[in-house]
């Protein structure tokens, strides 16, 4: 760790004596650079302000100029750049930077319009960032994709309802930090807020809500060194019953939250006091708590890292746009380069993603510049978040999901299928343990009737 660190350190000096020192534009023609991207809005996007300390900078000095030329969403961008490289009429002419996910490169017709950036980053300067954000830009051996803020999935927690329960039950925060711990704590959080109104049977409340199940079973079955997909197939492997089997037990007790929104609404609401959620849904968590009666309490919110399965690797799925360069000229192609590697590096970085609730991409910021600005935010929110952002980096391995061109099908339908299949054993799961019948080997045997259910669906 400590020659990584240095490596690191000397590619960072490298790499800004890159941006600032040889090649400047002087008595040229400035080069103006246009930009779609994703962060914010148009006049408070928090990416403003590094904008334009580089336009008066670096940009001054080498005569470049960046514009920001629209503000969306990457679904937005994604629909006006496949709609501009295939010339439809009407269409806007392309920008010289946008964001973008993989699915875009994997929708073009053409995808050599775009610069490899192979061409102006050098191995060297590439070692300084996370290898698997680079990898998940990475097309055939041309890197089409640069990272420039990434995301990843933490667990969200209402501290103040846990501790309440804690107080009850013995319940413990380091509990959570496995799956198999996490769903028998949601499981006692149903009996226990079930208890509370004796005279109302089964309406107990959800602990858990996962913005990403799709997520957590292909993150599970890896982490067993097995994969989730058999080509662009589910694999119905033995790792994923292995993923099936505490997820499918807890939500069969009423654990587990199976809403059709976003976990932040069911922990706003008190419908769940635990959720899974990007680190840039930290944005949307409120600190207090409306709930049905239409009281309202403050709450504390803390984040933990993402559960792993006690025998499994520590693994999580990395999340975010980067940057795409449409190809030019070489100078414009390398004034966007250098845009890039300024606003990517160490300082610049680490200032962009804390505003957001981003993850910052290269080595640098994590080791060095990090812990600077977590002592200068005031939220205690964010102070939480990125204190957990620095244990999951050295402890996680960050994956991304596989390129098919069925995945975001697949990914519909297998939500749709274990919300219906799983609200459906729930109900089922009431009626027989209300009738007197065993829990648990009710429980067995629902959890075992709808594994074969989802099976035979989704095969």
């Amino acid at each position: 760790m400590k020659y990584k660190k240095i490596i690191c350190a000397l590619c960072s000096i490298c790499l800004i004596a890159s941006i600032s020192g040889c090649g400047i534009n002087k008595n040229k023609e400035p080069i103006h650079l246009t930009l779609w991207h994703v962060y914010g809005e148009q006049v408070v996007s928090p990416i403003n302000q590094l904008i334009e300390e580089f336009n008066n900078t670096v940009g001054a000095e080498r005569g470049i100029s960046v514009t920001v030329t629209s503000v969306s969403n990457s679904n937005k961008i994604h629909e006006g750049i496949l709609a501009a490289t295939n010339n439809e009429p009407g269409t806007p002419d392309l920008p010289d930077i946008f964001n973008c996910y993989p699915k875009t490169i994997s929708a073009m017709q053409d995808s050599d319009i775009l610069v490899d950036y192979h061409d102006y980053f050098t191995n060297e300067e590439l070692s300084e960032y996370i290898p698997e954000f680079v990898e998940e830009g990475t097309f055939d051996d041309r890197l089409l994709i640069f990272p420039v803020a990434k995301s990843t999935e933490l667990l969200f927690i209402n501290k103040t309802l846990f501790e309440r329960f804690a107080k009850d039950t013995g319940a413990s925060l380091s509990e959570l930090a496995t799956w198999e711990g996490l769903y028998r704590t949601s499981s006692a959080y149903a009996d226990w807020t079930d208890s509370l109104t004796p005279d109302v049977p089964n309406d107990g409340k959800a602990f858990l809500a996962n913005d990403y199940p799709f997520h957590y079973f292909q993150v599970g079955v890896q982490s067993f060194g097995e994969s989730f997909f058999d080509g662009d197939k589910f694999s119905f492997s033995p790792a994923y019953q292995k993923v099936w089997k505490p997820l499918a037990e807890s939500t069969l007790k009423g654990g587990v939250w199976l809403g059709d929104g976003y976990a932040t609404e069911a922990l706003r609401t008190g419908d769940a006091i635990a959720t899974i959620a990007s680190t840039a849904s930290v944005l949307y968590y409120e600190n207090v708590v409306t709930y049905d009666d239409n009281t309202s309490e403050e709450i504390e919110i803390i984040t933990l890292p993402y559960p792993h399965f006690e025998n499994g690797t520590k693994m999580v799925m990395q999340r975010g746009t980067g940057f795409c360069t449409v190809k030019s000229n070489p100078e414009k192609e390398k004034a966007a380069c250098t845009f890039i590697k300024w606003l990517t590096a160490p300082e610049q970085n680490t200032k962009f993603v804390t505003s957001m609730g981003y993850v910052p991409v290269c080595y640098d910021a994590y080791d060095t510049y990090l812990s600077e600005n977590i002592a200068k935010l005031t939220d205690p929110k964010y102070k939480a978040l990125y204190q957990t952002i620095q244990k999951v980096n050295p402890d996680f391995e960050f994956i991304y999901p596989p390129r098919f061109d069925n995945y975001l099908d697949d990914e519909t339908k297998f939500i749709a299928a274990i919300r219906r299949l799983l609200a459906e054993g729930r109900n089922e799961y009431i009626e027989k343990t209300t009738a007197g019948g065993e829990p648990t080997l009710i429980l067995t045997e629902l959890t075992e009737k709808y594994f074969e259910k989802m099976r035979r669906e989704l095969s």
